[in-house]
């Protein structure tokens, strides 16, 4: 058990049988009428934030997320699967339970899965992730860097807007939290 004092951003806790990090939180003593915890949360299987408000001092059950390393072998369909590099032990993921992050998986990449009473429920991206553009409208000479921006496929088939500059094959870095370009590599 937790109390809701404790709360802190990336404490996972569970509430109705469902699991939640915090992504923010406020303490709030009114002059008048008890303390609260006003947070904000997000469900770790769906990816849904929503601000909630506890009572201050009301107790939570705290929920144990275990982290291990994996490497992204391949998909089937809707299913990714992932190898566990020091036992080698294969995990499978559905498109659903990974969200966002399918936009930026490569063959080989190293990431973390997430696990709650032994079941994987999703996986921690790396922040930054090299993508190569495999197709976007060719730039125009005098195009500059600050001139504007325009779509492209990378590798993974996700679609980001780019800068004008750049051509198919470049290799672009991806901040995988945001989905922005960040620079050519």
């Amino acid at each position: 058990m937790i109390s809701t004092n404790d709360l802190r951003t990336g404490v996972t806790v569970e509430i109705d049988g469902e699991v939640y990090t915090v992504v923010d939180f406020q303490h709030v003593k009114p002059g008048k009428g008890a303390a609260f915890v006003r947070t904000k949360i997000k469900n770790v299987k769906t990816g849904q934030v929503f601000e909630k408000t506890f009572r201050a001092g009301e107790k939570l059950n705290r929920a144990i997320i275990e982290r291990k390393n994996m490497q992204y072998l391949y998909s089937e369909g809707d299913v990714y699967h992932f190898m566990d590099t020091k036992t080698f032990e294969q995990v499978p993921l559905t498109k659903d339970q990974l969200g966002d992050a399918v936009n930026y998986l490569k063959e080989n990449m190293e990431v973390v899965v997430t696990f709650y009473d032994g079941a994987p429920i999703g996986v921690e991206m790396p922040t930054f992730v090299e993508l190569t553009v495999t197709q976007t409208e060719p730039g125009f000479k005098g195009d500059t860097a600050t001139g504007g921006s325009k779509p492209a496929t990378l590798e993974t088939g996700a679609v980001v807007q780019v800068p004008l500059f750049i051509e198919i094959g470049d290799v672009v870095r991806i901040d995988t939290r945001t989905g922005e370009y960040l620079s050519r590599v």
